[in-house]
């Protein structure tokens, strides 16, 4: 059951949602960046509805123990389903896209057990999505309640945010990203869009919000049969002729199937024969498939190859061999056992081959690492590297999404990378010993598509961080 909750009607509850009206609009407009339109979501503690219903899923359902709130909502919204039901002994027979607890784990006498119950509405692709007050913010509240600015409230566990990670953990949940928004939750023009959108997102300040917001995943998932997933491995090739046998020779067998796509962008030194050419001596022997992209850049030829893929798993490998054919085994048992689902390799770990990177290269991605594992929520070492692994099932989400960002990346490894970020998918990253080319020379430019990279990170800014 529930600690007893201030007896409020469910007119007097939405009068004091109006009354901070300035709040809960921030609010929704980060859990919107979260949970998409048409999603199916429930929500444990929905109150009157009002949260749910603003983020319109396709299909919504919400408890709550107040059997005021509860009428209340089936009365007004009812084109979602509401049960009056204390958290702790919810029995639902269906799953979710997304399970939403928004200020109210503190309402509840064993936390740890509402974790554990929601395990029964969950699949491994469900995000949890738990928003909790910022414990500094104690005394603030309090206070607002005595002048009657903050609707009143008997909260009997004031749980901080390692004590929420500590008790999902408990339960069988991950982690996978952790933030805090809103820095000034009272209407003031101008000055309250500036402190909550920039000033409230920077290092050390950000400890300041007064909303902590978690996004957990299930871990009670079994692991697949090593032999269970295919596998696609996509190859972007341009110039690179003297590479496409040694590749086809090298590449492991992953999983029940692999499968070897190779799209070539516009080579001057015959690759495009050479694919060819290779295609056809190893018929029968390997499954090779090929094709010449549309557009340019190896963002393209990424998305056309994943167009063209089957596997379960898809994965990304130049064709230029620096990250050598042989490591792939480790990016499938990652994504197989279920530790990540967008894996990504490091070459910032292991020494490597002398030239096999400049030293303004290793400077430009050290650089994007702190940015980026700051930007992202979730530790980056190597966002530059072009070995990426992700679940078809997963790019097709991402995919549907794409319209958040645009068309902005010709590389492809930041549509990737933001898109994966959007849909809050587990990262890991696998490191692997990086070789210098034996063949061709690099496509990048690292000046001019360094200040390219620069202007997409500010870009992202703007789409995930000052949102």
């Amino acid at each position: 059951m529930e600690y007893p909750a201030t007896k409020l009607s469910g007119e007097e509850r939405e009068k004091w949602i109006r009354k901070n009206a300035y709040y809960y609009k921030n609010q929704i407009r980060y859990l919107k960046f979260i949970i998409p339109e048409q999603a199916s979501v429930l929500q444990i503690g929905c109150g009157t509805g009002f949260l749910l219903d603003a983020l319109q899923p396709a299909r919504g359902v919400g408890i709550d123990s107040s059997e005021s709130f509860i009428a209340y909502a089936r009365e007004r919204r009812d084109k979602h389903r509401f049960f009056a039901m204390d958290a702790e002994d919810f029995r639902l027979d269906e799953t979710f896209d997304f399970i939403l607890l928004s200020d109210s784990v503190g309402d509840f006498m064993d936390v740890q057990k509402v974790f554990s119950q929601m395990q029964r509405a969950c699949t491994p692709q469900t995000r949890i999505v738990i928003v909790s007050t910022n414990f500094l913010w104690l005394p603030a509240l309090n206070l607002g309640e005595i002048i009657r600015l903050k609707m009143p409230k008997k909260r009997q566990n004031w749980l901080d945010k390692s004590d929420i990670v500590n008790l999902l953990e408990l339960s069988g949940f991950e982690v996978v990203a952790s933030t805090r928004k809103i820095l000034f939750p009272r209407y003031i023009p101008f000055i309250s869009a500036f402190l909550n959108r920039f000033v409230g997102n920077l290092p050390l300040i950000n400890q300041l919000c007064l909303i902590n917001c978690l996004v957990a995943r299930s871990l009670v998932t079994p692991e697949k049969p090593v032999n269970e997933s295919s596998v696609s491995v996509i190859v972007p090739a341009r110039n690179e002729k003297g590479n496409i046998e040694s590749l086809v020779q090298r590449l492991p067998r992953m999983g029940k199937h692999t499968e070897i796509i190779f799209i070539e962008g516009n080579s001057r030194d015959d690759t495009w024969h050479e694919i060819q050419r290779i295609g056809a001596m190893y018929q029968g022997k390997r499954d090779i498939k090929w094709a010449q992209q549309d557009g340019s850049g190896k963002g393209d030829a990424v998305r056309k190859g994943f167009q063209m893929a089957t596997g379960d798993i898809l994965m990304i490998l130049d064709a230029d061999m620096t990250v050598p054919p042989e490591e792939l085994p480790k990016f499938y048992a990652a994504i197989n056992s279920g530790k990540g689902e967008y894996i990504n390799g490091t070459r910032l770990v292991y020494p490597m081959e002398n030239e096999a990177m400049q030293t303004l290269n290793l400077i430009g991605n050290k650089f994007f690492s702190m940015v980026f594992t700051w930007l992202l929520a979730q530790p980056l070492k190597d966002t530059l590297c072009g070995t990426k692994v992700l679940s078809r099932e997963n790019y097709k989400k991402l995919a549907a999404n794409r319209y958040y960002f645009g068309d902005f990346d010709p590389f492809g490894d930041f549509d990737l990378l933001f898109g994966a970020a959007k849909l809050h998918l587990k990262f890991i990253e696998v490191p692997i010993r990086y070789k210098a080319r034996t063949y061709g020379e690099t496509n990048i430019s690292r000046f001019r598509h360094g200040w390219l990279l620069l202007k997409m990170t500010f870009f992202a800014l703007s789409k995930i961080k000052f949102i």
